[in-house]
């Protein structure tokens, strides 16, 4: 029995811009710049979960422990982006702030298929990095299904760390990652998929 993707709004395609080969590029960017207007009212309904998960860092790095980001494909690189900006912005040492993307240092600029399938893989990347409980995983997956992300979060779990989530899917994170989670109501992408 195959996964209905069907009521996933990161699976759909967005309606109003189903005729972006027939707008001017003022309509092109003025209903993309509407669409991205919408992203805060999303994100504001998350407020308390995303709060929690900062108060969880704040502790991590108390402890000396540190903030993990997991993700495959594009939630996997903005996880590895945002790491990377923490010492040049902080002034904190890299190790502080990890990101892991399914596939590792290749999987950035070029994909790599059928790594984000891998729960295993995900428990040998966090295994590499020594992940103890005083540490926090964060699973950035805008399906809020990636097997690699469920599997670094599981074992984050059972090792003892807090753990968060941030997916697209309304829905999709209370079912399948630990809370708190940040599910914002998403509606599907300005540009068509393929």
């Amino acid at each position: 029995m195959g996964l209905n993707l069907s009521g996933m709004t990161t699976e759909t395609r967005n309606p109003r811009t189903m005729q972006l080969d027939q707008m001017s590029p003022l309509e092109i960017v003025t209903v993309m710049n509407e669409e991205d207007a919408r992203v805060p009212l999303a994100i504001a309904k998350c407020l308390p979960q995303i709060a929690q998960a900062v108060t969880w860092a704040a502790e991590s790095f108390e402890k000396g422990g540190r903030l993990f980001y997991m993700g495959a494909g594009t939630s996997g690189r903005l996880g590895v982006l945002d790491a990377a900006e923490c010492p040049p912005t902080f002034g904190v040492p890299k190790e502080m702030v990890v990101g892991l993307i399914a596939g590792g240092e290749k999987a950035f600029i070029e994909a790599v298929e059928g790594a984000e399938d891998s729960r295993e893989l995900a428990v040998e990347d966090l295994k590499a990095h020594g992940l103890t409980a005083n540490d926090l995983v964060v699973g950035i997956a805008a399906s809020g299904r990636t097997p690699y992300v469920l599997g670094g979060l599981d074992y984050a779990k059972s090792v003892g760390c807090h753990t968060a989530a941030i997916a697209c899917n309304i829905g999709s994170a209370p079912r399948h990652f630990p809370a708190p989670s940040a599910a914002p109501s998403a509606r599907p992408q300005s540009l068509p998929l393929r």
